[in-house]
């Protein structure tokens, strides 16, 4: 950058339109090639801006070398906490898959009591590690129809429930930190009484 009267004044590379030419017999005329004096050493103008621009490019260059390390690094720690986040939830699960290993294990007998029994413990585990992760199912039936957390498969003709309630819920809706995650399938009514 040059100084010219207490200014700083971006460097024009351009020195033609910079510099008037000189006239012949015209003494009072810059020369073609000014020059600065710097340390008691003068340094043509054109050399010194030159200088200037190729520092700027070289620090410009840096710059973005340090901007794309800074990106790749950020997506390389959003992929780690991705990984490790999914990690926890695969920790929470792994009770219920070794309870239904054990099942699986488990002698084959007449009484399909213990098989139920088993199978509730197995739900109740899965129900567990699914709250403890923060996700909810969604009550639906004997409720209104609510149009953002239901998804209406079919409309029952009926005298015995109010109009748009939920009559059955055909699959299980479920709300993920106040998010819904899957609305749940229902059979709405459509009360056909007056």
């Amino acid at each position: 950058m040059r100084k010219g009267n207490g200014k700083t004044e971006s460097p024009n590379l351009d020195l033609e339109h910079e510099l008037p030419a000189a006239e012949d017999g015209d003494e009072t005329a810059p020369a073609a090639n000014p020059t600065a004096i710097a340390g008691g050493v003068e340094i043509p103008e054109t050399e010194k801006l030159r200088a200037e621009r190729d520092a700027l490019l070289e620090r410009l260059a840096r710059l973005q070398a340090e901007f794309d390390n800074a990106r790749k690094r950020a997506t390389r720690e959003q992929q780690e906490f991705r990984e490790f986040a999914a990690a926890d939830v695969i920790k929470k699960f792994l009770p219920v898959l070794d309870s239904f290993e054990l099942a699986l294990k488990a002698p084959a007998t007449g009484d399909s009591s213990d098989l139920r029994s088993g199978l509730e413990l197995i739900y109740r585990q899965f129900q567990d590690a699914l709250q403890k992760l923060g996700v909810q199912p969604i009550e639906s039936v004997g409720k209104p129809f609510d149009p953002r957390v239901h998804e209406a498969i079919e409309m029952v003709d009926t005298t015995e429930a109010e109009d748009h309630q939920v009559l059955d819920e055909l699959q299980r809706g479920y709300n993920f930190k106040g998010r819904l995650l899957r609305p749940a399938m229902v059979r709405v009514a459509r009360n056909t009484s007056g």
